[in-house]
This record gives structure tokens, C-alpha cells and sequence, in this order.
């Protein structure tokens, strides 16, 4: 401190001669002694001050120091002005002192700011306050506790109602913060209502809302700032609907609203879908000129947004006078969390020409529309703007939405590369990761993503992850580790969130174990349409569709509105099952739900009319839809046509598909099939050719079975795998057996022509019959085997897995990409419909 000061009286003798020309009334020369003294006190080096008065002794006049104050803009600026007020004595003043404490810090030196304070020999409760709130401010809470605890060491120093607020804000535990509380009792501050107010916000910010809602009712006197702490604090902690109670006892006590009031509260109302509170709402800040409040504008259009009126969002933005970044935020955002990329991407537009630039949020939402765009070059031009601002490295959330952006467009490795970027990955980095790989059907790679994750013990998963990592468990049917998953859920009580037990009904439902999934079906929140939605999707895979239209009704009997979703099951269900007549009747009962039927609907119409064999009648639907038919309906008609060899219409259907999806191979493949069961290799060759012509290539198919907590995957005609040999010899075996039986091959599967030896082979090594030898040898007799394919099951291995299940005397669960077939001695639960 002493080499600081005498570094600071140095300068000041610089300052004086500079300033000396705009001082007024007064002989500065006067303070040179007391500069020399000053001098002399603090340098132990010098014993006189070697300097020149620079004729400053002919000067008359005052120094202005709030015009000073005002026009130091830097650090090095403040010392200067601190040497002067050294150097004129107006130091000793604690009101300058403590001004010199917080001019420090708000210019960010703390450090400078805590040696000011350290340097006022009488400090008073105003310097106190002014210092632990200098640490509040930025962010040095713990310094600020500290601080609080040297100031009741002071006994003639008393703390008032200013002092708590910041150090209630400072706790970082709930110890400390019912430490400060005891002395808050202690004072007698407990019903000022700034410092009730702080207790409020600190019982909210650790969970203790309960504690906070009793130090609220209690309270003898309550301000604006009371409600808007209590009204903080349920949001906070998603007590939405009590939030709408506190609203009621507003108007009962006749207090009237501020913008911040309205302003915490409109997103509640967008939360709980309660229009008629939010347009009230809108009706009170127009009545009370509250709509001139910036921030009360954002939230409107935030509101409005979220219910999807995009109208009134943009009257409301179209009548403010002020648009700062956030309103161009929250109207671009209002399109795109609406699926409306064009017109959020034309506000951008105007965004710039209105000459503002855009921040984080802005390119959070330019991120999501490039998505919805299926933009890949203008996802580029996203990323590369936030790599030249430098932001990727600054903020994790800008990461997030660009890794999420990339994952969704399919570019899963430059999503990958974009994680691998952020410094500080928090665990909606891991989520979004996890989510990308499951969603782009890369379960494995989502599962090890997860187990990296588990390993970083500062990471703490929440909804997101669990949902995450069972949707890729669900995907490949890692049915071991989800049931590892499921155990960790129990013991962090989210099991009866409805989101995460959802997932697990799909997890079990998906693995083969239905009887697991209703049992967590009726352990879940059943209040919305989401877990009713899965397990009648569950019951229809399996080809229970008279169990899903059950379910169906007992959903009616409970009061729950089915959803567009509800119905793409139940319809589904229907095509699985054959049921015909009530497929077409849930398709007509849409109407009376309001819901306009989608493509998807119609998909599942043409697919249950065309499994049925009614081909004529599903092309003739195709004809009179009222939308434009897309690829999933031109290829629900070909896969008809694929099951019931009809090569004229299937023909016709592939046509159109190509117009619309030249791209998916998939469709080339079903056709190609199609001739290839007709014996007509010429047309399999053409399909073939145009397929290379275009640079597309199949599929592989593959077939996973987990064993031991390990997932292992097999490739038509594997011969990688360390068991190869017994796999091998373990499939002679029982195709010699299954000949016994009566099993003769199907050679119509196989897509090559070929001798019929090597069509044979080529059955025996397709991808579910080597799962399904791998079981049996690495699984106890008689134990149950679950294999996964991630195509259609052809119809050869479904014949030679009956006879398998009736030879082994095992029950066989295979779930390829349509649905579930369960065997068991020798019979399927499809009952051959599929």
C-alpha cells in the first residue's frame, strides 16, 4: 500500500500541473507542503520531494472533482484523481473515500477498491455497505460473507437494513444464508421490507419455497417488491398455478400491478395455457399505459408466441415506438419456435437493415432456422459468424444451438467436432449430443457418449439426458442397460416425471416386455395425452390392436383429448392388426377432434388398406386426398405392392416417388424387390443402375442382440465376429434340423440370381439368423432371446425363426422396422400379417 500510495501522490503532482489551468479561486501552491508531507509519510526511500512547482503557486484556481470524477473512464485515470484528492486533502473525507471505493470498483478493479477501504481509518455503516456490495456486484461472494462477518467485529459500526440485501444475495449455501438470517432476528430488521424481501429471493433461489411463502404471509407491511420477490420465487421453482393465487390476492388487497409484476407473470399464463388470464393481463397494461414499458412489449410478444397467435405478437411488436435487440429476438424467435423459418429469416432482414447487430439469442434462433430450412449452407454461414465473434469459445449456449443444428441436418461429425470445441460443456452440451446420435440412429454411439458423460462427476444428468439416452437404448434395444437407467431414476425420484416415465414405457414396450410397460402406464401421470400416445403405439406394434382401440376408450373415460398423435397410433395399430373398418372409422372420428388429418394420417391409411390387400382402394384414396401426396404415401403404396407382387401398380407408385424422393434408396430397393420375386431381373438390373447412376447405395441390414450388458451387432454375411466359426456350424446344425421338419428355403428372398446353393448360403447368413445363433450359444437353454433389425424381417427368416423357436423351445423376440413378431413353439403373434 505504501509503494501504491507513493505511486499515486507521484501522478498527482503530474495531474496538478495539468489541471492547474481550469481551477478556480483558490492558490493550489498552498497544498504543496501537504503533498511534501504526504510525500515524506509514505516513501521511505526519500526524505524530501525533488520536484518544480511548475508555476502552479501563480495559479487561483478550484479544482472541479465531480466534473473529474465524471470524465475518468479508466483505471489509470482514477489513480490520477485519487493522487489529486491525496494531494488537495480532500481524502480525509469518508464521503470521498467511500466515492473513490465505488468508483473503483465500478470501473472493475476490486482490488483497488478493497485497498481504498482498507486505507479510511473511521468507517461508518455507509462505507461498509458500499464495500460488500462493490463484491456483490461482481460476483465476489464469498469475499462479500466475509466482509459482512469483519463488519459485526466492529462494535461502534451497527448493520442496517441496507446491509442485508446484498449479503443475502452473496450466500451461496443455504448454511449461510439462515446465518445471516439469524442475524437479521437478531437486529430486528426481520419485517423491513427490503431486507424480507432479500429472504424471500434467497429461501426461493436454494428450493425453500415453502419457508419463503411463510416469511411472505407474515410480513406486517408488503411492497411492490415483496410481491414481485414472492412472485420471482414460484416461478422459480415451477410452482406456476400458485403464481396465478398471488395474482388473486393482489387484486383482493387492491394492489396494483407494476411492469415487473406483469412482466413475470405473462409467461406463467403462456405456461399453463391460460389465454384468458393473459389477455386480461394485456387489457390491464393497456389501461394502465404499461404497454410503453419495453420490456413489458418483449413479454407480450413472448406470450403471444408461445400460444401460438403470432398475429396479435406482431401488432404488438408493430406499436412499439422503442425495439431494442431483444424485441427483434423475441419476434424472430416467435416464427421460428412456430415453424415459420421464412418469415423469422425475413425479420432478421429487417433486423439489420434497421441497423442493429445481432447477439447470442439472435443466432440461437438463425441456428434453429437453418434447421427448420433444412439450410446447409446457411448453417454454415451461422457457424462461421459465431466462430469469427469468437462466441463458441465464450458461451455454451451458442455451442449448443450450433451442435444441435448440425445433428439435426443429419451432419452428425461436424456436430461432434463443434462439442469437442466447447470449453465448458454443461449438460445440455451432453444432452444435445446424446439426442443427435440417437436421433440420427446411431444408438451405439449415443450410448457411449453417455457412459463418457457419467465419468465427468461434475456433470449432473437431468430430464433431458434421461430422455436422451432411453430413446437411443430403445432404439437398438438395449433393454440391460436401460433397466440399469430405470434403477438410477428411482433413486433420483424422477420416475414419475411424465416425461421420463414415458420413455421408459416406450423403452420396455420397444424391448419385448409389454407387460413392464403397462405396469409403469399406470404408476405415471396419465393427465395428457403423451403416455397414452406411447403405450397404445406400444400394444400396435405388437399386433394388439384390440387391446390399443381398449386403451383408446379408457383414455375417452377419463376425460384425456386424444392428440393428431393419438390417431397416427391408432391407426397405426389398426394397419397392423388388419382392422380395416375401425382404421377407417378413427380416420373419420378425427373430424370430430378438430384435427385436420396430416400426411402422416393419410400415410397410415393407404399403408392399413394396402397391407389388407385392397390395392385398388388405397390407390384410389391416394387419387382423392385433399393434400399433395409425399413420398411417405407413395411408399406406403409400394411396400403394398411389394407384399402382394402387384409389379404393374408398384410400378406406377415408384414412378411418382421418384418425382417427389429421388434420393431415399430405400425406394429402389422395395422396387427392385418387387421384381426380383417376379423373376424379372432385367427390371431389377434398371432399378439397380439408376440407383449407382445417382450415387446412392442400400442400406446394409443388421441385426443386434444384447448379451451380458453388451450390445453386439451382425451384417448379412458377417464373418468378422470373434465367434464366427460356432455361429457358423451352430446354423448347420439347425438348418438340418429345420429340413427335418418340413422347412423348406423361400429363394424368392434372395435378391441375386444365382444357383440356388448359393441362394441358400446367402439366406442362412442374413443378418437375424446369425443374432439369433449367437444367442442360443451365448445364452442359457430355454431363456428368452430379444434380436433387433433395423429393416423389414424377410419372410424366409421369419418361416426359419418358427421353426427355430419350436426346435429350441425358446421364445424368439424380434422387432424389425415395422413391428414386433414374438415366437413361440413354432408359431408367430403376427399370425403371418405383416
Amino acid at each position: 500500500m505504501i509503494r501504491f500510495c507513493t505511486s499515486l501522490l507521484k501522478r498527482g503532482f503530474i495531474l496538478v500541473s495539468r489541471l492547474a489551468p481550469t481551477c478556480k479561486g483558490r492558490h493550489i501552491s498552498k497544498f504543496l507542503p501537504l503533498l511534501r508531507q504526504h510525500y515524506r509519510l509514505f516513501s521511505a526511500a526519500t526524505s524530501a520531494l525533488p520536484f518544480s512547482t511548475y508555476g502552479l503557486e501563480n495559479q487561483h484556481e478550484e479544482i472541479d472533482f465531480n466534473r473529474l470524477f465524471a470524465s475518468s473512464s479508466t483505471t489509470r485515470l482514477a489513480k490520477r484523481l485519487h493522487a489529486l484528492l491525496v494531494v488537495s486533502g480532500k481524502i480525509q473525507s469518508n464521503f470521498i473515500s467511500v466515492r473513490l471505493v465505488n468508483f473503483y470498483a465500478n470501473l472493475g478493479d476490486i482490488f483497488l477498491s478493497r485497498g481504498m477501504f482498507d486505507q479510511i481509518p473511521q468507517k461508518d455503516i455507509y462505507t461498509w455497505n458500499s464495500m460488500i456490495s462493490a463484491y456483490v456486484r461482481f460476483g465476489h461472494f464469498r469475499e462479500a460473507i466475509d466482509c459482512f462477518y469483519q463488519l459485526l467485529l466492529v462494535a461502534r459500526v451497527r448493520a442496517d437494513f441496507f446491509t442485508f440485501p446484498p449479503v443475502l444475495k452473496a450466500c451461496q449455501t443455504l448454511m449461510d444464508g439462515k446465518k445471516i438470517h439469524c442475524w437479521v432476528f437478531k437486529l430486528g430488521f426481520q419485517w423491513d421490507v427490503f431486507v424480507a424481501a432479500s429472504l424471500i429471493h434467497m429461501y426461493s433461489r436454494f428450493g425453500f419455497v415453502g419457508i419463503a411463502r411463510s416469511l411472505f404471509d407474515n410480513m406486517p407491511f408488503r411492497d411492490m417488491g415483496s410481491w414481485n420477490a414472492m412472485i420471482s420465487g414460484l416461478i422459480q421453482n415451477g410452482n406456476a398455478a400458485q403464481v396465478l393465487d398471488i395474482l388473486d390476492e393482489m387484486r383482493l388487497e387492491g394492489i396494483k400491478m407494476d411492469s415487473i409484476t406483469v412482466a413475470s407473470i405473462l409467461p406463467v399464463c403462456a405456461q399453463l395455457g391460460d389465454i384468458s388470464t393473459a389477455t386480461l393481463l394485456h387489457l390491464y397494461v393497456i389501461k394502465h399505459g404499461l404497454e410503453f414499458e419495453l420490456f413489458v412489449s418483449n413479454a407480450l410478444i413472448n406470450m403471444y408466441a408461445k400460444f401460438g397467435n403470432l398475429g396479435n405478437a406482431q401488432k404488438v411488436f408493430q406499436k412499439m415506438f422503442l425495439r431494442d435487440v431483444v424485441s427483434w429476438n423475441s419476434i424472430i424467435a416467435a416464427y421460428e419456435q412456430n415453424d415459420d423459418p421464412v418469415t423469422a429469416q425475413r425479420f432478421f432482414v429487417k433486423m439489420q437493415l434497421n441497423g442493429l447487430q445481432p447477439d447470442l439469442l439472435t443466432l440461437v434462433s438463425l441456428a434453429s432456422i437453418a434447421t427448420q430450412s433444412k439450410d446447409y449452407k446457411n448453417s454454415r454461414s451461422v457457424h462461421g459468424f459465431v466462430m469469427r465473434r469468437g462466441w463458441l469459445m465464450e458461451a455454451v449456449v451458442i455451442g449448443n444451438a450450433v451442435m444441435d443444428m448440425y445433428a439435426k441436418l443429419g451432419v452428425i461429425d461436424s456436430a461432434h467436432k463443434v462439442f469437442e470445441l466447447i470449453k465448458v460443456k454443461d449438460v445440455i452440451s451432453w444432452n444435445t449430443l446424446i439426442s443427435g446420435y440417437a436421433q440420427n440412429g446411431l444408438a451405439s454411439e449415443a450410448i457411449e457418449v453417455h457412459r463418457m458423460m457419467e465419468e465427468c462427476r461434475e456433470i449432473k444428468p437431468n430430464q433431458g439426458t434421461w430422455v436422451g439416452i432411453l430413446a437411443a437404448c430403445s432404439h437398438v434395444g438395449a433393454l440391460q442397460q436401460g433397466m440399469r437407467i430405470h434403477g438410477q431414476l428411482i433413486k433420483t425420484n424422477l420416475l414419475l416425471d411424465v416425461f421420463v416415465g414415458t420413455c421408459l414405457i416406450d423403452l420396455y414396450g420397444k424391448c419385448g416386455r409389454l407387460v413392464d410397460a403397462m405396469s409403469l402406464f399406470y404408476q405415471v401421470p396419465r393427465q395428457n395425452s403423451v403416455p397414452w400416445n406411447v403405450i397404445i403405439s406400444c400394444h400396435g406394434i405388437h399386433g394388439h390392436g384390440e387391446k390399443a382401440l381398449k386403451l383408446f376408450r379408457e383414455m375417452q373415460d377419463v376425460g384425456v383429448k386424444p392428440d393428431h398423435v393419438t390417431f397416427i397410433s391408432l391407426l397405426s395399430a389398426c394397419s397392423h392388426s388388419g382392422l380395416v373398418d375401425e382404421g377407417k372409422w378413427f380416420f373419420n372420428l378425427m373430424h370430430e377432434y378438430g384435427i385436420k388429418p396430416s400426411l402422416k394420417h393419410y400415410g397410415c391409411m393407404v399403408d392399413l388398406l394396402g397391407r389388407a390387400g385392397f390395392l385398388e382402394k388405397a390407390y384410389d384414396f391416394v387419387k382423392d386426398m385433399h393434400l399433395q401426396p409425399d413420398a411417405s404415401i407413395w411408399g406406403a403404396l409400394l411396400g403394398a405392392c411389394r407384399i402382394h407382387g402387384n409389379v404393374e401398380l408398384g410400378k406406377l407408385a415408384s414412378d411418382r416417388l421418384f418425382e417427389v424422393d429421388s434420393e431415399n434408396v430405400g425406394y429402389y430397393v422395395l422396387l427392385s424387390n418387387i421384381y426380383a420375386n417376379v423373376g424379372k431381373w432385367e427390371g431389377v438390373d434398371k432399378v439397380r443402375s439408376l440407383a449407382r447412376e445417382r450415387g446412392l447405395r442400400k442400406t446394409p441390414g443388421w441385426s443386434s442382440i444384447e448379451v451380458s450388458h453388451r450390445v453386439d451387432v451382425f451384417y448379412t454375411g458377417n464373418q468378422s465376429h470373434p465367434k464366427c466359426e460356432e455361429i457358423y456350424a451352430e446354423l448347420g446344425i439347425l438348418t438340418a434340423k429345420m429340413k427335418s421338419l418340413g422347412y423348406i428355403p423361400d429363394y424368392s428372398f434372395v435378391l441375386q440370381d444365382v444357383e440356388d446353393d448359393e441362394k441358400e448360403h446367402i439366406l442362412t447368413s442374413h443378418s437375424e439368423r446369425l443374432a439369433i445363433a449367437f444367442g442360443i450359444i451365448s445364452t442359457p437353454p430355454k431363456s428368452p432371446i430379444r434380436i433387433f433389425k433395423n429393416l423389414r424381417v424377410c419372410g424366409d427368416c421369419h418361416n426359419a425363426t418358427k421353426f427355430i423357436s419350436r426346435i429350441t423351445e425358446r421364445e424368439i423376440v424380434v422387432r424389425d422396422s415395422k413391428r414386433f413378431h414374438h415366437f413361440k413353439n413354432g408359431i408367430c403373434s403376427c399370425g403371418d400379417y405383416w
